[in-house]
């Protein structure tokens, strides 16, 4: 059993295993559209952006969720379980399962689910009903999602872009030609992440670890033969760096200050318009993703689940590798179309989850 809070974090109580005892799981869902680079003053909850009601009717018989811990645990401090990202075999079954049997209440910390081909079909089941079935936004952030659909122009793209202070600082990757007012926010950003320097920053670039700036990919759209009056709402944070490398080519920009009031905009969290990108990009007509963070594998994932696969994730890699080999102009133009093509193509990303293609929900 699974346990998380709305306004504390979200209780679920998820009986993952045919198990006769009672055993919770804390965990605390900010926000799946946060990334490791940020760091958030007023944290947003998993209730601010989703409907939590609606979660748990949709989990009904997958999952037991609820809102608040159970009497008989509410007191006692969760066993702290270490679920964090690292080299070599991770698997849940092995390494927290015994300790959920043990103590039967523990605390995760964050991390990507590993090793899912050990995971029984039970749970895999449940698994993707809340990933694809059981999300939806608020009634409030809907409603105004869908007022900032209408007023979008069509056919549009939306366009998620990252190139923010933070996201750059955390990247430890330097830049050249950048603006002096931009060097200073990455410097402000930095803390103790030094950038790579030498051989270890051409590696760690040549790894696809960059973020692409706005010009570079203006230049990968161009690539593409996107045409420059294409219609672009831009999915980003606030702070976005060097933007008109991106408007001085493609010049139908969209932001969700241009439609939103000035209060409006003023009173949302960064989490809360991130919320509104996230449904404004599974919406559109085409989506393209210059950094495959978590907004970008649940927006992926969720444009293939609803059978819109005019989807693309940008190669970092690709486009830092050609550079060091010192292309440039059209034959620059030319490399990268080809790497692109088949997914340009085809319309899809190169992330794409399996659970939903096993199960009929």
């Amino acid at each position: 059993m699974v346990v998380t809070s709305a306004k504390k974090p979200l209780l679920f109580i998820i009986s993952l295993f045919p198990l006769s005892i009672l055993a919770v799981i804390w965990f605390s869902p900010s926000s799946p559209f946060s990334e490791p680079s940020l760091s958030v003053s007023s944290p947003i909850g998993f209730a601010d952006v989703f409907d939590v009601d609606y979660f748990i009717q949709q989990m009904n018989g997958f999952v037991k969720v609820v809102k608040e811990l159970p009497a008989e645990i509410a007191s006692k401090e969760p066993v702290q379980v270490d679920c964090s990202k690292r080299k070599g075999q991770f698997d849940y079954v092995e390494s927290v399962l015994p300790s959920l049997l043990k103590h039967h209440y523990i605390s995760l910390t964050p991390a990507m689910s590993q090793r899912r081909d050990r995971y029984p079909l039970h749970a895999k089941a449940a698994l993707c009903q809340a990933c694809y079935k059981a999300l939806r936004l608020t009634k409030a952030l809907e409603n105004k999602g869908s007022k900032l659909l209408q007023a979008i122009p069509k056919p549009f793209l939306s366009l998620h872009l990252r190139f923010e202070p933070d996201m750059v600082a955390y990247s430890q990757c330097e830049y050249s030609g950048l603006s002096s007012s931009s060097m200073e926010a990455i410097e402000a950003s930095r803390g103790d992440r030094k950038p790579w320097t030498g051989e270890s920053a051409r590696v760690w670039r040549n790894r696809g670890k960059c973020p692409l700036t706005p010009k570079e990919t203006a230049f990968i759209l161009q690539s593409l033969s996107i045409p420059t009056d294409t219609n672009i709402y831009l999915a980003a944070g606030d702070g976005l760096m060097e933007l008109e490398g991106l408007t001085s080519v493609y010049t139908n920009i969209f932001t969700k200050a241009t439609f939103l009031s000035g209060e409006e905009f003023a009173s949302m969290h960064g989490n809360t318009k991130a919320a509104l990108d996230y449904y404004i990009s599974i919406n559109s007509d085409s989506f393209v993703a210059t950094y495959f963070g978590n907004m970008d594998k649940m927006v992926a994932a969720m444009r293939a689940f609803k059978g819109l696969f005019k989807t693309l994730l940008l190669s970092r890699r690709a486009f830092a590798e050609f550079t060091s080999q010192g292309l440039q102009g059209n034959e620059l133009r030319e490399a990268l179309w080809k790497v692109h093509r088949d997914d340009f193509v085809m319309g899809r990303g190169s992330a794409l989850p399996d659970c939903f293609c096993e199960f009929k929900l």
